[in-house]
């Protein structure tokens, strides 16, 4: 059996709006890449009508899509298969959280760069601050819009870099209102939805500090010629392993229960701290629990588990006591649990659960997180 190939390494180039030169700066790399005699092929690219970006292009080998026929309609997408049988050392693939058309292989372009990784083949790729999935909910309170396309948190910190790929506020707008960025009625709905300044300038502070964090995360070369480590310093999996914090997080049936699971792993990143998502019920299989809201919980540990958070099912009469005793064993340092609903399990007595798991929860941190759903919803995009 032949020996499996180094999986290939991921360049990220990351943004906070269209048209802030994510592609263009991930061409000229590629180019770059190209007179340096490596082996690069383009396998998707989207040009949007920009002349620039397009003529960025120019002399690399593209590799056809694929092409789905789906209700009647058809759509193209990146073929990975030819991708793999071309074994290029580089490709290029723009819009890395693309959902995938029905009946690809893999439902995410996420999904397919991996693929093209783990066959060793190394990738070049984009996407902008609002899609990492940690971040959703603070997206939708910034700018009233539901970003359907997500990354994991997980696959940004598998990348081997995170470059962001900055410009003004100002100067962004000024190349929208020139028609670089999208064609005239395109900028124009532009300008009602991320495209307000006050918007563009938080979405930079995100992508700047996600940035940050991105390059503190990633473990220092000791092998690299010249490298000293400078007094006091601990790498990541030193600081990991002795920093004591630990994350747990209550799953309900709650809706606002996905809100506190991209909550919870945000605070366990940036503390590298271990991640659990518990439901607790009196039957180790939840079926004490209405189906309906049996689904909801079970959807809520899928949604956990797909961000890499260990997930369990406790059994016991006491909702908060079970919870309490359980992270008491594991050495929880923080506990996460939502704003009560009192339509929502309603046997639980959910006002008083809050209260019961503060009282018993003294020696942690408890954060109770409000639900902003009553915001007004506009289109998701």
């Amino acid at each position: 059996m032949p020996d499996r190939p180094p999986a290939g390494k991921l360049k990220i180039f990351l943004g906070y709006a269209a048209g802030v030169g994510k592609t263009y700066q991930m061409l000229e790399e590629a180019q770059a890449a190209k007179r340096a005699g490596i082996d690069v092929v383009i396998g998707y690219f989207e040009p949007h009508g920009r002349k620039d970006t397009i003529a960025k292009t120019d002399g690399l080998e593209v590799i056809p899509r694929r092409k789905i026929d789906y209700r009647g309609g058809l759509f193209e997408e990146m073929d990975t298969d030819a991708i793999l049988g071309r074994r290029p050392e580089l490709c290029v693939v723009d819009e890395f959280p693309h959902t995938n058309v029905p009946g690809s292989d893999r439902l995410k372009r996420w999904q397919d760069v991996q693929t093209l990784l783990d066959a060793g083949i190394n990738v070049l790729t984009t996407m902008n601050i609002q899609h990492l999935e940690s971040l959703n909910d603070q997206i939708w309170n910034i700018t009233g819009i539901r970003v359907r396309e997500t990354i994991p948190d997980w696959v940004m910190q598998q990348a081997d870099q995170v470059v962001m790929v900055d410009l003004t506020p100002r100067a962004l707008l000024n190349r929208l209102a020139r028609g670089v960025v999208y064609s005239q009625e395109k900028a124009q709905k532009a300008l009602e939805n991320f495209f307000q300044e006050s918007t563009l300038v938080v979405l930079r502070e995100l992508a700047l500090r996600q940035t940050a964090h991105e390059v503190e995360i990633r473990q220092v070369d000791y092998d690299a010629p010249g490298f000293e480590p400078e007094p006091g310093y601990r790498d990541e999996a030193e600081a990991t392993s002795d920093n004591g914090d630990r994350i747990l997080i209550l799953v309900t049936p709650e809706p606002s229960t996905a809100m506190l699971i991209r909550r919870g792993k945000r605070v366990a990143d940036y503390l590298h701290a271990d991640c659990f998502a518990v439901a607790v019920s009196r039957e180790i299989d939840l079926h004490d629990v209405p189906p309906q809201e049996r689904e909801m919980v079970e959807h809520h540990l899928n949604f956990a588990r797909n961000l890499h958070i260990e997930t369990r099912i406790l059994q016991g009469q006491d909702v908060a006591k079970t919870l309490v005793e359980f992270a008491h064993l594991n050495g929880v340092t923080h506990l996460f649990l939502a704003r009560p609903q009192p339509s929502q399990w309603p046997a639980l007595s959910r006002r008083s659960l809050v209260q019961q798991v503060v009282h018993l929860a003294r020696d942690m941190q408890v954060t109770i997180a409000a639900d902003r759903a009553n915001r007004q919803h506009v289109q998701p995009v």
